[in-house]
């Protein structure tokens, strides 16, 4: 993918990973969704910057701006699942920061994601967040523009799922619309999992 890339923003390569994944997993230390699954932002520090080296730097298209935000996304055709070795790195993690039922609970997610995922050609967002500090000052704007820009130009539709409902009013201003919503495990006794909304963008018109 070819962008235009605006001052302050980078694609993040191989020797970002650490960064890459420390401000995702930030900026989901609030997440509902997230917060279900791993437990404890210690083992979302844990998690992020492994899924950040072993699939999404390999196979997909990272950026960061500063150390404020950073957006992971995976184009069409490239391998949708973790591998095995990186699904393994990722049990150790877990299990070394104390949360055991995550991994249970990563694994349900996962496989419930990739059967709702849509079977028509796009550009998969995986994650977009900034770092807590950094929220308010237009940066998760900055990450989505150009991609967004490169999408209408070439004709490609975008998917994400939404993981916190705080978040579909900004997804919404940039052109997504719902799909309808799963929720992303099975529930714990009267706890309810928390549900994911499946979000599609298609792409706009040029003068749209």
């Amino acid at each position: 993918m070819d962008l235009d890339l605006p001052e302050g923003m980078k694609r993040a390569g191989t020797a970002d990973w650490k960064q890459l994944g420390a401000i995702t997993a930030e900026a989901f230390y609030e997440d509902p969704v997230n917060r279900w699954i791993f437990g404890t932002s210690k083992t979302l520090d844990a998690a992020f910057p492994i899924l950040a080296r072993t699939h999404y730097l390999k196979h997909g298209l990272c950026h960061l701006i500063g150390d404020g935000g950073a957006a992971m996304w995976l184009p069409w055709g490239a391998p949708s699942e973790i591998s095995l070795s990186a699904t393994a790195q990722l049990a150790w993690a877990l299990i070394a920061t104390g949360s055991l039922g995550a991994i249970g609970r990563a694994l349900e997610a996962g496989a419930r994601m990739q059967a709702h995922h849509p079977k028509e050609p796009h550009l998969y967002l995986f994650t977009l967040g900034t770092r807590l500090a950094s929220r308010g000052k237009g940066i998760g704007k900055a990450l989505l523009a150009p991609v967004l820009a490169e999408c209408d130009r070439t004709g490609t539709s975008v998917y994400l799922e939404n993981s916190n409902p705080v978040n579909e009013g900004f997804y919404r201003s940039h052109g997504f619309e719902s799909q309808g919503y799963f929720p992303c495990g099975k529930d714990l006794g009267d706890q309810k999992a928390p549900l994911l909304q499946k979000m599609w963008r298609a792409p706009k018109a040029p003068g749209a």
